[in-house]
């Protein structure tokens, strides 16, 4: 958590190192708890009201162009974690100074939904998993970072790369140490030539993955495991998107748990190889 909270202090003091901001201005980097918030300024920050800009989305008010996720300052060793979720990024309501936590818009809602709708899973998504990203720059949404990726130039790529790597191999070694398993929650940019392409590379050499198992996927085959903790891959939560893929995967012979893992491992085998 500390690692992770002076990290992202880090690249957003280097997100705002350039004239268009002073010392005291950097894009959100000490992300105080209290204090009236102010626009972010920066390099970055630009960029994100430039991509926001380009795809016709509404005027928003830019607070935190990297957003660490303050809700695992309330995380205690007497709290019992059983899961790690991935998201993609933090969006419109997660970078607001008042927030600063991930998933706490309607896909997180949807998420804390789902759990609450099935208490044999045991998990409460609020207090038994642990939220992260793929990367913690901020988009309006996660498809605008194709515009920034295109226009940011070589510092946002290597900034861009470089947060993905560190999340996926700190995230991995998280739920080694805590003893869990790891749903990633959204996928399609994890693809060999997606947004989150970086990501899936350094998450597969983390978690020790063979590469292209033999054999068909499904319950009676299923793919070789990584070394390490168990990783799923699901559809995202928003518009309802894991749900429906659940529904429509679903075998009534399976209880829930069964039917999540085999098409966690589905959805892994399809997108990672592995």
């Amino acid at each position: 958590r500390d690692d992770f909270r002076g990290r992202c202090a880090l690249w957003a003091a280097e997100a705002s190192a350039d004239d268009t901001a002073g010392a005291d201005d950097t894009a959100g980097a000490a992300q105080p708890a209290t204090g009236k918030s102010r626009a972010a300024a920066g390099w970055l920050a630009d960029l994100q009201r430039g991509a926001a800009l380009a795809d016709d989305n509404p005027a928003y008010e830019l607070e935190t162009p990297i957003v660490y996720n303050e809700a695992l300052d309330g995380v205690t060793v007497a709290d019992e974690i059983k899961l790690l979720v991935i998201g993609d990024n933090p969006g419109k309501d997660e970078q607001l100074a008042k927030n600063r936590r991930y998933l706490v818009g309607q896909a997180g809602k949807l998420g804390a939904g789902f759990f609450r709708s099935n208490p044999a899973l045991g998990v409460d998504f609020r207090k038994n998993a642990l939220i992260l990203n793929k990367t913690p720059i901020h988009t309006a949404k996660t498809k605008q970072l194709a515009w920034i990726a295109k226009n940011g130039g070589e510092r946002f790529a290597r900034l861009f790369s470089e947060t993905q790597a560190w999340m996926a191999e700190r995230t991995v070694g998280l739920a080694r140490e805590l003893g869990c398993g790891i749903w990633l929650v959204g996928y399609g940019e994890l693809r060999e030539r997606g947004l989150f392409a970086e990501y899936a590379g350094a998450l597969s050499r983390a978690a020790g993955a063979h590469a292209a198992a033999d054999g068909p996927v499904g319950p009676s085959a299923p793919p070789s495991p990584p070394i390490g903790p168990k990783i799923l891959l699901f559809q995202h939560f928003s518009m309802n998107r894991f749900s429906i893929d659940l529904k429509e995967r679903y075998n009534p012979a399976e209880d829930l748990e069964t039917n999540l893992e085999r098409i966690g491992l589905l959805h892994r085998r399809e997108i990672l190889g592995w």
